[in-house]
């Protein structure tokens, strides 16, 4: 699937994995966040942390009607306060895709996979 966007000059489309791809940088950006998580992991228990390539699998895009919705899996750092993670994330994420790529985000959901202890 992906985002049509019409201009006078004809039109754009842009792929739910360059949503992702966005997303996901924009929130490993965040204070408080070690990396984003894939979603696939939540049945074994186990959050490994996502390189920057593999971004596309901690964030799920979803369109329902003209509304994007997008879902981040994301492990913190040991230490923070998650709701504001989570809040600031979600700005961020929202201003980033607006920014970059012109489009209004309706809702951005975060999946707190983990809390990471970072070695001093």
């Amino acid at each position: 699937m992906s985002i049509e966007i019409k201009t006078k000059y004809g039109q754009i489309d842009i792929s739910n994995d360059v949503i992702a791809t966005v997303a996901g940088g924009a929130a490993v950006e965040c204070y408080g966040i070690v990396g984003m998580a894939s979603k696939q992991q939540i049945k074994d228990g186990i959050a490994e942390i996502l390189r920057k390539e593999n971004f596309t699998r901690g964030v799920i895009v979803r369109q329902e009607d003209d509304q994007v919705h997008i879902d981040m899996y994301i492990i913190v750092s040991y230490g923070t306060k998650i709701s504001e993670v989570a809040h600031n994330v979600q700005q961020q994420v929202k201003y980033i895709l607006k920014k970059t790529l012109g489009i209004n985000i309706d809702s951005v959901n975060i999946y707190v996979q983990g809390v990471r202890v970072t070695n001093p």
